[in-house]
């Protein structure tokens, strides 16, 4: 029999073996650009695996001294092919790789989903559901920004703010698990309503954890705000002007720092948010200190909404979910029961809604800035296309501008000043 030929690119030649087989042989020599013998400068790799780099992010830094000349950021460790995986999975199922996009905030990437699900399908979700929403979306820019305060406290020297924030987040945890049975990847949101109606008791949960925040919040920027050592670690350090920023397609707390006072929820209202009375926090000089002070207020902002939806839900009666059968499951009972209830689960769980032909794009503000979904329909049960606008993803292009000039220990306090994600970020 003839010895079949199979042929190697990993860089080696292929041998033969004593047993006919093909082996690996001597590594092929590699080209390697001759080194800059002029330069003094030094290359320093900083992550992928580093507790400051706030996820798998890999920044190559040249270093003249300890000043850094160039930072190039590398992403691509993390390979979680959202985007694609999404195109073989049905509307709802979709729901369930939004919360790991941003696991940090994992009910905002939920609603913004369905929201443009909801938008190409023509779909009225029922005022309780709105207001529902609100109250996720809301109570979850906290929870991702207490989490960032926490952590950025700590990358600047300051420990204890990062166990305030996070004993804070861990009652938020609770509410998650309260209402969606687990405490992170929550998949809470369905087309044309929620997975369920709020437990008893979880309305005021929330409002009990929005009265006990503030004393929080107080008490870190009480040991933050005139700290000599957050102070001197962000006072023009990794400034960027509104029109760079601008240029940049920063958004979020990265943007507003610099002075542009763009909010989606202002510019762009969805969900009655021009109905609410809330402010938008604007800084002036575009360092990481006023990206500080915005992010703090942006919390005390979120409150105010909270306590607003939440009256409005008391108000609120009739159903969480648009009373469709081709959209929304029947009850157990029904299902069990009757003939045709039975006949809409089935439809449902194994088809899947089906969209109309055509696309939409639905931008909402997340806690890291502008998230936009975007989904293409040929009128099936599964988007055709699904692409995320993630707001890490595009802020932290910013990173090699805002470290110009700076010191290396300025770029732990300059990358944790943009609240980068890496899960979005590597979608």
């Amino acid at each position: 029999m003839a010895q079949k030929t199979v042929e190697f690119t990993l860089g080696r030649n292929p041998e033969m073996g004593v047993d006919g087989r093909p082996t690996m042989g001597p590594l092929a020599p590699i080209d390697l650009p001759e080194p800059d013998i002029e330069s003094d400068n030094m290359l320093v790799n900083i992550g992928p695996q580093h507790p400051a780099t706030h996820g798998v992010l890999r920044l190559v830094c040249e270093l003249d001294g300890e000043t850094v000349v160039k930072c190039t950021p590398h992403i691509g460790y993390l390979h979680s092919s959202f985007e694609k995986l999404a195109e073989y999975r049905t509307y709802n199922q979709i729901v369930t790789l939004t919360d790991r996009m941003d696991y940090l905030a994992p009910l905002i990437y939920n609603c913004a989903h369905m929201m443009s699900v909801e938008a190409m399908m023509g779909i009225e979700v029922t005022q309780k559901c709105k207001l529902t929403r609100v109250v996720m979306m809301e109570l979850d820019r906290i929870f991702g920004h207490l989490l960032w305060l926490g952590t950025f406290a700590m990358d600047v020297g300051a420990f204890t703010p990062f166990l305030y924030t996070f004993e804070e987040r861990e009652k938020i945890y609770t509410l998650h698990d309260q209402y969606t049975g687990a405490r992170i990847t929550t998949s809470a949101t369905r087309v044309g309503g929620m997975m369920a109606d709020m437990p008893v008791g979880w309305a005021q949960g929330v409002r009990d954890f929005c009265n006990g925040l503030p004393r929080t919040l107080d008490e870190c920027e009480t040991l933050l705000n005139e700290n000599g050592l957050l102070l001197g670690r962000t006072h023009g350090i990794g400034v960027i002007s509104g029109e760079e920023a601008l240029n940049y397609g920063l958004t979020g707390a990265n943007l507003r720092g610099s002075g542009v006072p763009y909010d989606v929820r202002k510019d762009q209202p969805y969900y009655d948010y021009e109905t609410y009375d809330f402010e938008i926090p604007v800084g002036e000089h575009g360092d990481c200190y006023d990206r500080y002070l915005c992010r703090m207020e942006e919390m005390r902002q979120s409150l105010l909404i909270l306590h607003q939806a939440l009256d409005r839900l008391e108000k609120v009666r009739g159903p969480m979910n648009v009373e469709d059968p081709r959209l929304t499951l029947p009850s157990k009972t029904d299902a069990m029961n009757d003939m045709e209830s039975m006949i809409h689960h089935f439809k449902l769980i194994t088809d899947g809604i089906k969209g109309p032909v055509g696309e939409s794009y639905f931008p909402i503000e997340a806690s890291k800035g502008e998230l936009g979904m975007y989904v293409v329909s040929d009128g099936g049960s599964k988007p055709v296309r699904w692409r995320v606008r993630p707001p890490s993803f595009v802020n932290l292009a910013a990173l090699p501008k805002l470290l110009e000039g700076h010191l290396i220990a300025d770029l732990i306090t300059v990358n944790a000043s943009i609240d980068i994600v890496l899960g979005e970020i590597d979608r």
